[in-house]
């Protein structure tokens, strides 16, 4: 398929400045309905368009126009996509992995970043932009020694409007840091807690040296969380101890963290927040497709499965519908649900990276730990 604004080039004069007039009248890449074309100008033996897109080919060559030094890529994506790319450009047999220098829109991430296409559909949520009339939470970082990991570090997130002689909720973020600088998750508390959608709150930033090892079902990390952790926060500061104002959250190894974190301590946590999970399992044997760190994992999912039980009160889950574990976030639900449990789900159409999501956190937070806008606390 060729996108009509290429087609349309293709068709006319290929003069150096015929073509310069297309790129300077064009933004890319080009969003019409729901074909989305990716292009790149300049000499190379092939250029290679790189997503994330599960259950698409990860690797798709551009075609070049006749004639010209512009390749092209269309794709169709439906309704509210956003997916994140990079573009391989091949020159002397060796390929370089680019973000793509005509794309503006770049997601971060700890390994870099993405190029973003946001498809027809998809607007950037409003509530994650920093508004200057909003007071900002203060941001601090704490160490404490613990007696099951020694020395650790975390961060503290205390709401502007903190005052000692309240309670506050709390919520504990695996990766917290991550979220503060991939999510906007700071901004996002600000916003929330200043339109009264959440409660002021208290959140507690975690994260682990080892957190592929430490995040699949360690009761090393479950323990640290729940009998060192929380109880030294408490000591600090004016928590409100009860278990439904305390959250445990993560994306990814981190969802799997808190759910079975939740399922050592069942009741302890009355919210979870789970983005992602990397809820790997098997319905023969124990073996897995995605490796031996998964093998822990694949184990509590197993034993999760053949004896779930109520381990909270509402569990929020969110997955992009374009990631590889769709079907296991899918195959959690109801499986949550079984037990009781109050259990609300959300799918985008996005894949397993930051901005997915913070785009999900609104609708999480504001069901989980309500302000006086939407819900008072019973």
């Amino acid at each position: 398929m060729i996108g009509r604004a290429i087609a349309e080039l293709a068709a006319g004069p290929k003069t150096p400045e015929a073509i310069d007039a297309f790129f300077a009248t064009h933004k890319f890449p080009i969003v019409d309905g729901n074909a989305i074309t990716v292009v790149w100008r300049g000499g190379a033996e092939a250029v290679h368009l790189k997503h994330w897109v599960f259950g698409l080919p990860s690797s798709q060559q551009l075609a070049r126009v006749d004639g010209t030094d512009v390749w092209h890529l269309t794709l169709q994506l439906p309704f509210g996509s956003r997916v994140e790319y990079k573009l391989e450009v091949v020159r002397n047999g060796h390929g370089e992995w680019m973000q793509d220098p005509l794309n503006p829109n770049i997601a971060h991430d700890p390994f870099g970043g993405n190029s973003v296409v946001h498809g027809t559909g998809y607007v950037a949520p409003s509530w994650i932009q920093h508004d200057p009339t909003v007071a900002s939470g203060k941001l601090d970082e704490v160490t404490f020694d613990s007696p099951t990991f020694g020395r650790r570090g975390f961060g503290v997130y205390v709401p502007a409007r903190f005052l000692q002689s309240r309670r506050y909720p709390l919520l504990i973020v695996h990766d917290g840091h991550d979220y503060m600088r991939y999510a906007s998750l700071g901004t996002i508390l600000d916003n929330l807690i200043a339109r009264l959608e959440i409660s002021d709150v208290i959140v507690v930033l975690t994260s682990s040296p080892d957190r592929l090892r430490e995040y699949a079902d360690d009761e090393r990390h479950a323990k640290f969380l729940t009998e060192e952790l929380v109880p030294f926060v408490e000591r600090v500061f004016p928590i409100d101890a009860r278990p439904q104002t305390r959250c445990l959250m993560g994306a990814s190894f981190g969802a799997v963290a808190a759910l079975s974190t939740a399922s050592r301590y069942p009741g302890f946590y009355g919210r979870l927040l789970l983005q992602s999970g990397s809820f790997a399992f098997t319905d023969i044997g124990d073996r897995n497709h995605r490796g031996p760190l998964f093998d822990p994992v694949v184990a509590f999912m197993n034993r999760f499965r053949a004896d779930p039980a109520p381990v909270s009160e509402r569990v929020f889950v969110s997955v992009g519908m374009y990631e590889s574990l769709i079907y296991e976030n899918r195959s959690i639900v109801p499986l949550l649900q079984s037990t009781g449990m109050d259990v609300r789900y959300v799918e985008a159409r996005d894949g397993h990276n930051w901005e997915n999501w913070r785009d999900r956190l609104r609708e999480g937070l504001s069901w989980l730990m309500p302000g006086p806008f939407l819900h008072v606390y019973e």
